[in-house]
């Protein structure tokens, strides 16, 4: 294992601490050009098990059926249907029960009522969201000072400014997405680590910048 013996680093983890997501503020979102649709509030960094939500308000669109959808699997799943009210705002929520990140819109049908077929809004009507980051906990430790220079297992070496993190399990490339506290880093795999019991993850140094998470071994939250 490629960590720092020295005693400050174990004095360290037991300073790291995890910021609750529900504590986390919900952006208002503009309409997307085109689209008559605002998103007012949303919550896509949650835990496994906790509620993803987005609320927002179709213009003119009174009584229109209202679809969060999310990108699984080469396709569109819908995961959520609400009405729009009189104002033609709605609400929309789901659980994700496994960890990962997938992008979600909001996608209203074309109108087939007299009174919605009336309005400027016919439909269908799309608008993206974002990506929805689903976490799960796990524990973190971090290396590079001393190893910088040497060969990493999915190639290339380490530098101080390389941005990226170590698994046992997945595979060399693919992406991950960190959060700790109120910052969030997406990174890939470069190399395989850590080999120490009750350790998930081997942060680069600079991704541990990244993500304001100090030397040494402590919670994050992931989306692998």
């Amino acid at each position: 294992m490629r960590l720092n013996p020295n005693p400050r680093t174990l004095a360290a983890a037991g300073a790291l601490s995890l910021v609750g997501l529900g504590a986390l503020p919900h952006a208002s979102v503009g309409a997307d050009s085109g689209t008559p649709v605002k998103i007012t509030r949303h919550r896509l960094h949650v835990v496994s098990g906790q509620k993803a939500a987005i609320a927002g308000v179709l213009d003119g669109g009174q009584g229109r059926t209202a679809q969060l959808e999310r990108r699984a699997g080469g396709g569109w799943h819908i995961e959520d249907r609400d009405r729009t009210n009189a104002s033609g705002r709605f609400s929309l929520a789901f659980r994700p029960s496994a960890p990962g990140s997938s992008n979600l819109r909001v996608r209203f049908p074309a109108a087939q009522d007299g009174v919605a077929a009336a309005t400027p809004v016919v439909g269908p009507v799309v608008r993206t969201v974002g990506k929805l980051n689903v976490y799960r906990r796990s524990v973190a430790s971090v290396y590079g000072p001393g190893l910088y220079g040497s060969a990493l297992a999915c190639g290339g070496h380490l530098s101080e400014s390389t941005l990226g993190v170590a698994s046992k399990t997945v595979p060399c490339g693919a992406k991950v997405t960190f959060r700790h506290g109120n910052r969030t880093v997406r990174v890939p795999v470069v190399d395989r680590g850590p080999y120490v019991g009750g350790r998930d993850w081997d942060l680069t140094m600079a991704t541990a910048k990244r993500l304001g998470f100090g030397y040494g071994v402590g919670s994050v939250l992931s989306t692998k």
